[in-house]
């Protein structure tokens, strides 16, 4: 009996340490094949270029679509959906998967949903069901009505997505795969490691000894124009903090232009030698990184699922993640940098909680993989456009 294939479209730095464990739990099963596709930013060097970490940690790449306009606007971001479409196309054609498995919501994994509906492909979806304040949201739900299978993180979740008319024999509670990396670091937490030898980055080498906090902060593309004037909100209250912080590039997304460009901005006009600066580091790395810190601050979203089960301290600005669930980690504030400065040190001051398993147990890629070898195929084996003209 053939191997059932597994189509994965990874398209950004964050969706790669969503479904790393998956990827890695469909490669090992014995009645999965895995095919793995990287486009968009997961390419970039501007963006970490994460396709080199997927390599490293043993993954096969089948298929790389080159789809992102530069520009970091409106206006390119759906020309990028708009090519990721046309490209992925090709690529499932070629590749004939028995399902395509998209992650989340970022815009560019709209086009990945599109184009295995149109193809007959069934459509596996990770992280469906959840609410936030945003684009994002818009896009998530899309993707709900066009996928065949939702794998989803909460109970929350799971009854959304049956509220949204999906059939409840298609919806799964695994948990969130990047859950699965954040149990293991919780178990096996290790020494902090050297960021400043192990991945470079740019600034000043922060003494980490006494406590170190990190930034990760993006546009919110429903606010896209005032990107830079958020940023800068946070600059200033890190800078006039003066604690240890190691801060990270923003996502590709409508408004990263205006984030990256007040972050240069900020770093001509003062001098930060409290703040080194990186643009990626491996997931398991990464949360080991927020492990040992003593906050994070910014706007991610790993702040509300990998921080509330690490327990981590978190200071959340502004209104992207609005709606998610969340633990008892966060201090939400506005764009304010008093605000900010004041929840950075009352957070200090809490230090970090035991953590809550919302979004997972840690086992979600072996159960995510156990569903997609069991589902039923929604559709009959397709015929590439070639077979088809050879038939007629």
């Amino acid at each position: 009996m053939a191997k059932r294939k597994i189509c994965v479209v990874v398209t950004a730095r964050p969706s790669y340490s969503r479904v790393r464990t998956a990827l890695s739990a469909i490669k090992e099963h014995p009645d999965l094949e895995l095919q793995l596709v990287v486009t968009a930013s997961a390419l970039l060097k501007r963006y970490g270029q994460v396709e080199k970490y997927m390599e490293r940690d043993g993954f096969h790449i089948d298929a790389r679509v080159f789809s992102v306009l530069e520009g970091e606007n409106l206006v390119t971001s759906t020309k990028t959906t708009g090519l990721g479409l046309m490209e992925l196309a090709t690529v499932f054609d070629r590749l004939e998967p028995d399902i395509v498995m998209t992650i989340a919501d970022r815009y560019e994994t709209i086009a990945t949903a599109i184009a295995a509906t149109y193809m007959n492909i069934p459509l596996a979806h990770l992280q469906g069901g959840e609410i936030t304040g945003n684009i994002d949201e818009k896009v998530r739900h899309s993707i709900t009505k066009l996928a065949d299978y939702h794998l989803v993180s909460t109970q929350r979740a799971h009854d959304y997505v049956v509220r949204m008319g999906e059939h409840a024999e298609s919806v799964f509670i695994t948990g969130c795969p990047s859950i699965d990396i954040a149990h293991d670091v919780k178990v096996n937490p290790g020494d902090m490691f050297n960021p400043f030898e192990r991945y470079g980055g740019v600034g000043a080498e922060v003494d980490l000894s006494n406590g170190y906090m990190v930034v990760m902060q993006h546009p919110v593309t429903s606010e896209y124009e005032r990107a830079r004037e958020h940023i800068t909100e946070t600059l200033h209250a890190v800078h006039e903090l003066n604690l240890p912080t190691l801060w990270f590039w923003p996502n590709v997304d409508a408004g990263s232009d205006g984030t990256s460009n007040g972050i240069r901005a900020f770093r001509e006009m003062h001098s930060i030698p409290n703040i080194h600066f990186f643009k990626q580091i491996p997931p398991r790395d990464f949360l080991q990184m927020l492990y040992h810190s003593r906050c994070l601050v910014g706007n991610s979203s790993v702040g509300i699922r990998e921080c509330s089960y690490l327990g981590v301290p978190v200071v959340n600005i502004g209104s992207r993640e609005e709606g998610r669930e969340r633990g008892d980690n966060l201090i939400d504030v506005d764009y304010d940098r008093t605000e900010i400065k004041s929840a950075i040190l009352q957070q200090f001051e809490n230090g970090r909680s035991a953590g809550v398993p919302l979004y997972g147990d840690g086992l979600a890629g072996e159960k995510i993989a156990q569903v997609l070898s069991e589902v039923e195929l929604k559709f009959t084996k397709r015929l590439s456009y070639v077979d088809e003209e050879l038939n007629t």
